[in-house]
Order: structure tokens, then sequence, then C-alpha cells
């Protein structure tokens, strides 16, 4: 009697690795991101660099701590993708330590305290920059025009900038599209003279406005985040509904109060609207599984959004609207996580119907 093979039971086969995904999202940003260094010059590369190599090395000193093999885990492009993100949103005249703490704010603190890859309960790159933010306000909100690599400060200044702290173009310095629209109404102006000094769509849909960025190429971000749909990275579901809520809202609070509130266009083109919605809401870790628990997670953080940038203290909402709706991810998934076959959608078992033998009895007998 020959021994039969054991057979091992069917699973599921993808090609979609942690390296090949994150391979995928970074060469997705990568127009944007190529686009924004040529835009804002030298310092903006060297910032770049900085940021995503010591993202890098804090990984490497995480794993090293941890007792974790480096070579696999610092491989995964996990690193790679957290420390772009975050130089996506820094200004680009940021000083180098500033992207060096945004770095090490989100794979330490973000990621390897709470355990590593696919154990973090909030988005990196969105605490990193949240908390930046808050601690370093001045340093986070000063804006400057692209003028392009060949027009900007030449290599030596731009080091200068980036590594020493020079001052030297201070006076270029400007506000970002949600910056003006909330100083201006601050001080007391209305939407419909704020509106001819923003009425250049061309230029926010083509990044030629102050910013990250992240913020400023919306045409080259809304194309990759479409090429992560094609390529079945992400689906739509929350890009759709971050997108469609905002606008909804902008538009009914717009028509309402012409006067106070913002039209659907400039909150769609301007500020981290499209990296938001493609690139930093469809986080694997941190967003929900079902479809409808996407949906009510994309809606909640476009309307955060919309709150923030209307009332809030600061003309962007992005990463405090992602971080809280992080914090909600499981009890969204508790409560819309699909019905078990066999059980109720509260778990329970479903209750079995006996078929009626004395009808049958008397069917057959007929």
């Amino acid at each position: 009697m020959t021994a039969q093979p054991l057979l091992a039971a069917p699973h599921t086969h993808t090609v979609f690795t942690v390296n090949r995904t994150m391979l995928a999202v970074v060469l997705a940003l990568t127009p944007a991101t190529v686009f924004g260094l040529y835009q804002f010059g030298w310092p903006a590369i060297f910032l770049f660099v900085t940021t995503v190599a010591s993202a890098y090395l804090f990984e490497i000193l995480s794993l090293w701590v941890a007792g974790k093999p480096i070579g696999p885990f610092a491989r995964d492009g996990s690193a790679l993708l957290s420390g772009w993100l975050v130089a996506m949103t820094l200004p680009p005249y940021a000083p180098w330590w500033v992207g060096v703490v945004g770095s090490g704010i989100a794979i330490v603190i973000a990621k390897h305290m709470f355990g590593g890859l696919g154990q973090n309960l909030f988005n990196p790159a969105m605490v990193a920059r949240a908390m930046l933010l808050i601690a370093l306000p001045v340093h986070m909100t000063t804006w400057v025009p692209p003028v392009g690599l060949l027009n900007g400060p030449d290599f030596l200044q731009s080091l200068a900038i980036t590594f020493a702290g020079s001052t030297e173009y201070d006076a270029i310095s400007s506000a970002s599209t949600l910056s003006h629209i909330k100083s201006q109404l601050g001080a007391g102006a209305s939407m419909e003279a704020i509106t001819p000094d923003l009425a250049d769509l061309k230029a926010r849909l083509f990044g030629l406005v102050p910013g990250s960025m992240g913020e400023t190429p919306t045409l080259l971000l809304l194309a990759g985040g479409l090429a992560l749909v094609f390529m079945r990275i992400i689906t739509l579901a929350i890009p759709l509904s971050v997108l469609g809520t905002i606008a909804g809202l902008s538009f009914v609070a717009s028509t309402i109060s012409p006067g106070t509130f913002a039209p659907p266009i400039l909150h769609l083109t301007a500020g981290s609207t499209m990296l938001c919605a493609f690139f930093i809401a469809t986080d694997y870790v941190t967003s929900p599984v079902s479809a409808l628990g996407k949906v009510i997670y994309g809606i909640c953080i476009g309307a955060l959004i919309f709150v923030i940038r209307t009332w809030g203290s600061f003309p962007e909402g992005v990463a405090f609207a992602v971080l809280l709706m992080n914090a909600c991810t499981p009890l969204i998934e508790t409560y819309v996580r699909p019905r078990v076959f066999g059980r109720t959608r509260t778990g329970k078992p479903l209750p079995i119907v006996k078929p009626n033998r004395t009808k049958q009895s008397a069917g057959d007998k007929a």
C-alpha cells in the first residue's frame, strides 16, 4: 500500500507582496515628487534626501533595538515610503533637522513603538506632520513660491539654506492657498474679494503655487492615485468618499453663504486634498477593510477636513482628520464587519428551520 502524499489546503495567491505594494506606491508618487523637487529647487532636494535617508536609518536602529532581523524588514520599502510621505508634507525650505525629527517621529514613535509594520494604529507620516505642526508652527508654515531649479538659489546657497539655516531668501516667503484664505477671512475680507487672487486654476492644478511638494501638483497626484487604482493597489471607495464629501459640503456652504465659505474647486485643488485621498487615507494598516467601512471612513475624513479648514485654527486639516479617523477604524470595523455565513450580524447562530414533515407526507400521498 503506497502512501498518499499530503496535500495542503487551498490558499489564495497574490503578486501584491509588501515590497511590491510599497514600490508601486512610490512609483505612483514619483512624477509629483520629481516635479515638486524641480519647482522648489536644491533646498527641496536636500531636504527630501535627508528626510528619506534618516527614515531608513531610524528603521535600522529600531529593528536592531527590537532584536528583529534587519535585512528583510529594512528592505520591505515601508521606511522608504514613510520618509517619502513625511518629506512631501514639509515646506521645501525647512531646515534639515525638521526632516530628521519628522522621520524619527514617524518611524520610531508612530511605527515601532506600536510593534512595527502592520501594528501601528496611526498613519506614521500624519503623526509626524501633526506633531511638527504643533511643535514647530513657524517652520511648518513658511512657504516659498516655486521658481524652478534654474531660477532659485544655486547649489551652495541651497546648502546654506538647508544645513546652515540661512535666511537670505526670507524675503520671497509666501503663503499657501489655504493659508491666504484663512488669513484674509480672519482680517474681515469676504470670499468674493479673496477669490480673484486665487482664480488661477491652472497654477493650482500644475503645482505653480506655494506649498509643500504634496500639496501643489494636483494633477500629477491625481494621476498617480488613479494609477494605483488601475494596478488594483487601492479601490476608489475611500478617495471618492473623501473628495465627494469635501466637494458636497463646500458646495452647500458656499451656495448658502458665498462670502464666507470657499467653493469646492478651491478645496479640491488646494492643500493636501489629493495626497490625502489617494495616498494617505488609503493606508492598508490604518484604514477599514470592509467596503462599507471604507465609505464611512472616507466620508468622515472629508467632513473633518472641511470643518477644520473652515472653523479650525489651522488652515489645513488633513493630518488631524486622518489621525482622528485612524483611532475610529477599529470601532467602524466592529459595527460594519461582514456577516459570517450561518450567523447573524451580531455573531449569533442563525435558527435552523426544520421542514414540516406533516405537510410533506400529505403531499406525497396526494
